[in-house]
């Protein structure tokens, strides 16, 4: 495990090392106050569970209900379309640079000063010049640390593949209206690489949620993930419904509500208690607009990267926790994911969706959302940190909510499916019972009498460390 020391963190390693029932520690950095992870002992790993396997096989069995008529065969190509028609954008934006126009390599650096982009969009920079490596239409000199030998497409190629968009688009599901968004994006990136235009202003043009609605709703993957998730809590609900009380789900970081619809649908025979919550205005306004009339539904501000309890969010206050589209948003995971977990009961539910494959066409869109904030000093903080990148694999995903402390259900779709390859998955588990997990109250006690500055702002117990660019351990 990497570690670090100050002498702040050498006043925390001294006090934890008193503690018995702490093994490994990490320090989580933030603005805001920093975080503290401890695990027990180290146990043996669980790895994914088959326990879930019925349930998982029901709700898979739900997705693929929501896109019967939809010939899977076809998408795989359709997908590739549009990542064709991201590649050969951004190839032309970094040719109209004329740095690759002479044999000269060039450094990641050199690129992203020529097109202007600032400091928070370099890693989207990077990003593509990695991806056209990859694609073998740009060479990477390691001697020289640069780029060089750019394959760029002419006029007439780029118009022909922007023709094929609508083509794609088409056949994997999406609303025409995300024709016209990804075409405006392309057009607007150097712009957007210089924060001279915002794409929320292309997505949400005159505040209309119907371009993402559409995004995150009407695409074969996603609806599939949606019904797939959707199902999974209504399996709930089911199981609880002689419980006396209303299913108590959290929507975190609900957005548009893509996800939000199917669940509601699935539920609607069910007494529900359903907390819709965003860190925006903007997206609990039009929740209330649209689901406003469904009965048990309240809507909140929740972030995902602050502290829930000085949020209002209670210990053990709900049954089902769903994350949909928004947990790489995190700085930290692990972090993110044991502090959903203590809002969970011991035997409720966490459902993720999440983009486990990046797919070209949001390097010349959508990844523009996810650059960290003007004012932001830092960005992620776990396994990400140094990499420019936001998505976490499947087998990633499983490791996180393991070592969080979560038993993982099977990923879903499942391996061999058609739509497994496309990298949309449902991700889900149920809180272990964490023997020998450290009470954090009684951490937090002792750390007490740290001075203020060596205090960390809040505790949180795991199973396990993950390894990250700023951890510690005591033995």
């Amino acid at each position: 495990m990497t570690t670090y020391s100050t002498p702040a963190t050498e006043a925390l390693a001294e006090v934890l090392s008193g503690l018995t029932e702490v093994a490994a520690w990490q320090l989580v950095p933030s603005a805001a106050g920093d975080t503290l992870l401890v695990a027990g002992p180290a146990t043996a790993e669980e790895g994914v569970s088959g326990a879930g396997s019925a349930s998982a096989t029901h709700a898979a069995a739900s997705g693929d209900a929501a896109i019967s008529g939809t010939d899977l065969t076809e998408l795989p190509a359709l997908m590739r379309l549009l990542d064709e028609n991201a590649l050969l954008t951004i190839a032309r934006i970094l040719d109209r640079t004329r740095l690759f126009r002479g044999p000269e390599p060039r450094t990641a650096a050199e690129v992203v000063n020529a097109l202007g982009a600032v400091p928070r969009h370099a890693w989207i920079v990077r990003r593509w010049l990695r991806t056209l490596v990859d694609e073998g239409r740009l060479a990477h000199d390691p001697v020289a640390g640069g780029y060089r030998d750019l394959t760029a497409p002419d006029r007439a190629q780029h118009a022909r593949a922007r023709r094929t968009l609508d083509e794609a688009r088409r056949g994997m599901g999406y609303p025409e209206s995300m024709t016209r968004f990804f075409l405006a994006a392309a057009d607007r990136l150097p712009l957007l690489l210089q924060d001279r235009t915002s794409l929320q202003g292309v997505l949400f043009p005159e505040g209309d949620t119907g371009t993402a609605e559409g995004n995150y709703r009407d695409s074969a993957p996603s609806r599939w993930a949606n019904h797939a998730a959707a199902d999974l809590i209504a399996q709930e609900a089911h199981r609880r419904e002689n419980g006396g009380r209303p299913l108590r789900v959290l929507e975190a970081g609900a957005g548009v509500g893509g996800t939000t619809e199917a669940v509601l649908d699935a539920v609607r025979d069910a007494r529900i208690d359903y907390l819709f919550t965003d860190v925006s205005h903007f997206f609990l306004q039009a929740a209330r607009t649209r689901f406003g009339a469904t009965p048990g539904l309240r809507t909140a501000l929740f972030d995902i990267n602050a502290d829930p309890a000085v949020q209002g969010f209670a210990p053990g206050s709900h049954d089902v926790i769903l994350a949909a589209n928004v947990l790489h948003n995190a700085r930290h995971a692990g972090r993110a994911l044991a502090a959903l977990r203590e809002l969970l009961t011991p035997d409720g539910l966490l459902v993720l969706v999440e983009s486990c494959r990046e797919r070209y066409q949001a390097l010349t869109s959508m990844y523009l959302l996810m650059s960290p904030q003007p004012d932001e000093e830092g960005w992620f903080t776990d396994l990400r940190a140094g990499q420019d990148r936001v998505f976490f694999s499947e087998e990633e995903w499983a490791k996180q909510l393991d070592a969080a402390g979560f038993r993982p259900l099977p990923v879903l779709p499942p391996a061999g499916h058609p739509l497994a390859a496309l990298g949309q998955h449902v991700i889900a588990g149920r809180p272990s019972p964490g023997h020998g997990r450290p009470d954090p109250a009684r951490v937090a006690q002792a750390l007490a009498r740290l001075p203020g500055a060596a205090r960390p702002a809040r505790v949180h117990a795991v199973d396990r460390v993950l390894p990250t660019t700023t951890s510690g351990a005591t033995s």
